[in-house]
């Protein structure tokens, strides 16, 4: 693909998930008290096997809440960070410190639960009100895994039918510093296609 084609639709992506991530980022402010921002950092497809190395990924240990897409297309959300932010998360939630080296409670696991939930659901409206088809996250799991592993299961299901996978990079921002978390948006290949022909329309 030419470079001046390749480059039009990146930016063409960049249109169809900016409203994503202003939504998903004006709540995550709320629900954070204002600590917590999100910015659009690219979107971009990129060949299976060069999925870890694009996100930036670790062979670490990484916190994830895990989201599956409702809706006749589907698709997975995967907001991951280190057990440093995500107990920085907690506390700034709960207000009150957590220590990293001990087993998360009921009410702290719930607290990271809520902010996949929240961080999905303004994340998917957009995406709804953009393609008119209703998207909605399941109930979300908190796990403790390697983030390569978990998302390499995660794109399996477009690396069947495409040689390429969409990666939409976002960047958080805790109290104005960037800080290592990924939300990995993986969308089903129907999804895929019908987000890949309308970003070709704009």
């Amino acid at each position: 693909m030419a470079a001046n084609a390749l480059n039009d639709l990146r930016n063409n992506w960049e249109l169809i998930f900016a409203p994503a991530i202003e939504n998903a980022s004006a709540a995550m402010s709320a629900w954070t008290n204002g600590d917590v921002s999100l910015a659009l950092d690219e979107v971009r497809e990129v060949e299976v096997e060069e999925v870890a190395a694009a996100l930036d990924l670790t062979d670490e240990l990484s916190t994830m809440v895990l989201l599956g897409i409702g809706g006749a297309m589907g698709g997975q959300l995967i907001l991951s960070f280190d057990r440093d932010n995500a107990c920085r998360l907690i506390a700034s939630l709960l207000n009150r410190e957590v220590d990293r080296d001990e087993a998360w409670n009921e009410l702290e696991i719930s607290a990271l639960q809520e902010t996949g939930n929240i961080l999905s659901s303004a994340y998917l409206n957009a995406i709804t009100a953009l393609t008119g088809r209703r998207l909605w996250p399941s109930p979300p799991t908190v796990t403790e895994d390697y983030a390569m592993s978990v998302v390499g299961q995660a794109v399996m299901t477009q690396a069947l039918t495409e040689d390429r996978v969409l990666l939409c990079r976002t960047r958080f921002s805790r109290l104005g510093q960037r800080v290592e978390w990924n939300l990995i948006f993986v969308p089903s290949p129907e999804l895929l296609q019908l987000l890949r022909e309308m970003a070709a329309t704009l």
